[in-house]
Formats: C-alpha cells, structure tokens, sequence
C-alpha cells in the first residue's frame, strides 16, 4: 500500500505544507524537540508539523522515522473512518519499515514494523490477516532477539499468540486450507508472554487487560478479576488507555 502523503486526512495537507514553510530555519533536532512535546501529549497530528519537516532535513534519522510511525498510528485511534485508518495505517507502515531497513539491529525499528502491522490487523481480509500476522511474528520476535527487556514486545507476541489461539475447530480449517498450515500457539502460550510484559513494566495498563482477557478465555475467573482490577486502577500512560479500560470493566461486568 503506497497511499499518497498529501491526501486529505486528520492533519490536513494545507497545514503541513505551511509548517514545512515556515521550519526551514529550524534544525532537525530543533523540530524534533517540539515534535517529542507534543508525542508525549499523543498527538499525532501537531508532532507531524515538526517530524515531517526534520524528515526532509534528516531522512535517515532510525528514531525520527519510528517517531513519524508512532504518530500516524495515534492518528489513526483519532479517526473513525475505516478508509482513513488503513491510509493511516499504511504510513505507518512505511515509515517503519524504512527505519528497520535502515538499522536491522535496532529494536525499536523491528517493533514498530510488528506493531504497525498489529493496527491493521482487525481492518484488513482474511488472506492479509495471515500475510502481514507472519511478519509481525517475525519483527517481534527479532525484536526481542535485540533487547529482551522491552515489555511491549513481549505484549505484540502475546497478542499474535492470542489471536491464533481464538482460531479453534471449523475456522482453524478453513483457514489453513485457503493460506496453508497455521501455527498453533495456546492461551497459556499469550499469558505467558503478557506476564513477562508485566514483569518488565508493571505500570502499563494494555498488559494488564489482554492478561485479564486471556485468562478469562482460560477459565482462570479469580485470575482474570485481579489483573483486569488492577489494570482499570492504573494511570494513563499511553495513548490506547481510556478504550483499553473501558474494554477491561467490560470483561470484569461479563465474569461471574
């Protein structure tokens, strides 16, 4: 997917035109200090004004590329439209895949590419499910071969664990004769990444929730009570949060 940069979206074009306009006089690692302000704020659309403009200036800056990523996938929480998210997402995409490109050791840039595929996941046919589910596999797992100590690597894995674990029965079938054998990773297999993910960083709440939903889907009902609890009490920390404790209070209102 090579959507054009320029079509109309959240940020519009016009804006993004007149902030490269009046930022040539400004270094690239000026721009990138005004774009990480607004990063830390989850604004996709005022960090591009500053990212973009230090591309131009620095178009094989590894972590100014994984930042541009980062920020077309917060644009595309902030959309509702589906066509807007896959071009979004597909931004998203390039950008890190450029960067992994550019620096095969670095495990941000591997991670980006696993998540920025992740996003696309619940958009895209079945075929692209199982294409793009095998690269995300692949960059976390590279990812993790870098540095073992990032939770959110350990957090892609489970997901992609989990996601194969729900292809059961008549599914799993279906789909292994349209796009050949599946993996066939378990719950346990997701939970066991999820609780390194909290191991390593016990104050995000996405970690929390997905544990508390694969230990649902395993019957652990005491165990799913206790981490969906304390996911739903933690502060906000990333961008995905609020809808992540709203999905957390949804599961815990379901148990019995």
């Amino acid at each position: 997917m090579q959507p054009s940069l320029f079509r109309k979206a959240s940020v519009s074009a016009t804006v993004l035109l007149l902030s490269c306009a009046v930022s040539w006089s400004q270094s690239a690692g000026e721009l990138i200090r005004e774009g990480d302000i607004s990063d830390a704020r989850f604004d996709g659309g005022a960090s591009l004004q500053s990212y973009l403009p230090a591309e131009k200036l620095e178009p094989k800056n590894v972590a100014l590329l994984v930042h541009i990523s980062r920020a077309y996938r917060y644009l595309m929480s902030d959309t509702a439209k589906t066509s807007e998210k896959l071009r979004l997402g597909a931004l998203a995409v390039t950008y890190a895949e450029r960067a992994a490109a550019l620096e095969p050791k670095d495990a941000d840039a591997q991670l980006a590419v696993a998540i920025s595929y992740g996003k696309l996941q619940p958009l895209v046919s079945s075929g692209e499910k199982v294409r793009t589910a095998r690269i995300i596999k692949s960059q976390a797992e590279k990812a993790i071969r870098l540095d073992r100590g990032n939770d959110l690597t350990w957090h892609v894995l489970g997901r992609w664990n989990m996601g194969y674990a729900e292809l059961t029965g008549l599914k799993r079938t279906l789909a292994e004769l349209t796009y050949g054998t599946l993996p066939a990773p378990t719950y346990a297999d997701a939970a066991r990444c999820f609780e390194k993910a909290i191991a390593l960083n016990p104050r995000r709440v996405i970690n929390y929730i997905e544990l508390g939903q694969v230990y649902s889907e395993m019957g652990r009902t005491a165990d799913a009570r206790r981490v969906l609890s304390k996911g739903v009490a933690l502060k906000q920390t990333d961008k995905d949060d609020p809808e992540m404790k709203r999905r957390g209070r949804d599961i815990l209102a379901k148990l019995r």
